[in-house]
């Protein structure tokens, strides 16, 4: 096998690698607080809450009760939009 030496990294792709890099850091960056912002909300809304059924009630977590409602909310919107997708 026959290994051909690398190419020089010209100055174009060399700037497009760093400005990757930055968006990557930038990404990451905001992943972080994003985590953190999430984790501080958790925190805070760990106090149990009545939830009322239409078969009877119960308790749980106030964190617990957003995030289920956020997944519900989450999978009703994308059923919905597949089935306008459909459509068209």
């Amino acid at each position: 096998m026959i290994m051909s030496a690398p190419e020089p990294i010209s100055a174009s792709t060399k700037k497009k690698a760093d400005r990757r890099t930055r968006r990557e850091r930038s990404r990451t960056a905001a992943a972080v607080i994003l985590a953190i912002l999430i984790t501080v909300f958790a925190v805070l809304n760990v106090n149990d809450v009545k939830i009322k059924w239409p078969g009877g009630s119960g308790k749980a977590p106030l964190i617990i009760v957003i995030v289920v409602s956020l997944l519900v909310g989450a999978l009703l919107t994308h059923f919905a939009e597949r089935r306008r997708a459909k459509k068209r």
